[in-house]
């Protein structure tokens, strides 16, 4: 079954290469992953029509951890600002499959 990973930052730019990371770590250890980022302020499209089955936050939006929180029934993190400032995806999708993992 195929995982969806959502990430959230306030453009929705800087985590495209964090993205193609976490695809490529997932594609060398034959994830079924789904990983798309989206600017915060467009968030709830796509948690609407993408069912995320986890959404992780880039740390300048961290502050919307409570807010995302309260609006879905699926896990909330905040991406560990060391692994997202060097876009080390094994590590972010790591963190996204453990909370996935755990939810279930």
């Amino acid at each position: 079954m195929t995982k969806t990973i959502m990430l959230v930052c306030s453009a929705g730019m800087s985590t495209s290469l964090l993205v193609n990371r976490m695809e490529k770590a997932a594609d060398e250890r034959g994830e079924d992953v789904k990983i798309f980022a989206t600017a915060s302020a467009d968030a709830d499209g796509p948690l609407e029509t993408e069912h995320p089955d986890v959404l992780m936050l880039g740390p300048q939006v961290r502050y919307m951890l409570p807010t995302f929180e309260a609006k879905v029934h699926i896990p909330v993190q905040v991406i560990d600002m060391r692994d997202y400032g060097l876009m080390n995806g094994a590590k972010v999708l790591d963190a996204a499959l453990t909370a996935i993992a755990a939810h279930a």
